[in-house]
């Protein structure tokens, strides 16, 4: 399974993103996939994770009421709106995928893209 993530850029605090996970598998419904970043310097953090069916989802505590993560199986996307964007959520962002349950846990996902960078400026 290869992994495309886009839609990063550099926004003023207070504002919004959208990033996109596009994916090669033709099932992706099959497949749990979440959104990690790593801040400058930092260890990799756990953004959002969403079943394969779109049922249930998990979100880090830093992110909770701010970033909704979606995914549309029919065009083998997946999704996460981020909005009152703060300096501190400043990091490369990574979409990730594994078969079975969603998991908070990076070991948990096989599949990872290269990354999209998201800068927020004060």
């Amino acid at each position: 399974v290869q992994l495309q993530a886009s839609g990063g850029g550099l926004v003023q605090a207070g504002g919004s993103l959208r990033l996109s996970c596009a994916s090669s598998a033709r099932t992706l419904s099959s497949y749990a996939v979440a959104w990690f970043r790593q801040p400058p310097g930092k260890e990799r953090e756990f953004v959002a994770a969403i079943s394969g069916s779109g049922d249930s989802s998990q979100y880090g505590d830093s992110v909770k009421g701010r970033f909704t993560i979606a995914r549309d199986n029919a065009k083998n996307s997946v999704y996460l709106q981020m909005d009152g964007l703060k300096p501190e959520d400043t990091a490369l962002y990574y979409c990730a995928a594994r078969q079975g349950a969603r998991s908070s846990r990076y070991s948990a996902y096989g599949y990872w893209g290269q990354g999209t960078q998201v800068t927020v400026s004060s």
